[in-house]
């Protein structure tokens, strides 16, 4: 997760050559002391702060919990209960992943709230925290005024977690790029539908790159490899032949992938027809924009859109867009 934050805004324009959002995170790790430590299974951590930093942070994440069997939880963490507690009072939203909802129970902050958390440790809350409104259920669930409190379920709902995290505070289109930067979400179709055009390779041939120039602006238009070649004044193979050379597509291969992504990006923030994207982007045959939308993201355009229109939506708030 703390990579996840930390290529926020960042790592996407370098690798497609297009702009990512303006919103950054900064993540940090806090325990009660600084310096290096080591988690139960051994893995060496080391927190940039304490407990007694007197830093205010925007959203705490507590993390899950190593839980012996029919343990009593009560009293064992004073220290980063009331560091959680007098960082909620201070105005951060604080969550938690896994079994680190039995932390926020502890310090008091889901009293009477809906929360979710690892389905092992629904016993342990109905025996010491019969206060919180189990939803076990859920994969992530916001509470409290202006949902200042969020829970996840078992670990690797962190990564659902983070999601709603980015799409709440940065944007839901950077949500859906750090998505498919990190391949979060369901894998059943492959790889392939979180692909995204790399940022082409720079090359010195003059013309073709003011013919990529045209295509970006025009890619929508009827026959536009036709329009390319003609504007370029090259005989059609050597403009395909020197095309190819410079950008590694070929010409009919790169307006495809330029008219693909842009209607990824329409299916992922409008709710335009699919045929009617298809239209905007240059397919008057519908048919003919499904096959290849197919061929190119490895899924239907419906089921893109199912996949990645759908990340953040709900967690548009009082702090998010």
């Amino acid at each position: 997760m703390h990579e996840v934050f930390s290529f926020v805004a960042g790592a996407w324009e370098d690798i497609t050559g297009r702009p990512a959002g303006t919103v950054r995170t900064r993540p940090r790790f806090f325990a009660e002391t600084a310096g290096a430590c080591t988690c139960h299974l051994g893995a060496p951590v080391v927190a940039d702060e304490s407990f007694d930093s007197k830093r205010c942070c925007e959203v705490v994440i507590a993390t899950d919990l190593v839980l012996e069997p029919n343990c009593d939880p009560r009293g064992r963490w004073p220290a980063a209960g009331g560091w959680l507690r007098d960082q909620y009072e201070r105005g951060a939203t604080v969550c938690s992943v896994c079994t680190g909802s039995v932390l926020l129970a502890e310090a008091g902050l889901l009293d009477g709230l809906e929360a979710t958390t690892h389905w092992s440790a629904v016993p342990l809350f109905r025996t010491f925290y019969p206060q919180v409104r189990l939803a076990p259920a859920k994969i992530v669930a916001p509470a409290g005024p202006e949902h200042r409190i969020i829970t996840s379920g078992g670990h690797a709902a962190w990564s659902d977690l983070a999601l709603y995290l980015i799409a709440r505070y940065c944007g839901q289109e950077e949500a859906v790029r750090t998505s498919k930067l990190f391949l979060l979400g369901d894998h059943r179709d492959g790889q392939l539908p979180f692909a995204a055009m790399v940022k082409p390779a720079p090359h010195d041939d003059g013309v073709i790159g003011e013919c990529q120039v045209w295509i970006a602006r025009h890619y929508a238009l009827p026959n536009p490899v036709a329009r390319m070649t003609r504007n370029s004044g090259l005989p059609a193979r050597t403009f395909k032949r020197r095309f190819s050379a410079a950008t590694g597509y070929t010409p009919i291969g790169y307006v495809q992938t330029l008219r693909i992504e842009e209607a990824k990006h329409l299916l992922e923030t409008t709710a335009s027809p699919v045929d009617e994207i298809g239209e905007q982007v240059g397919y008057a045959d519908g048919a003919s924009f499904r096959r290849i939308f197919r061929r190119m993201t490895g899924v239907t355009p419906a089921r893109y859109r199912a996949r990645f229109g759908s990340i953040g939506r709900n967690a548009a708030g009082p702090t998010g867009s």
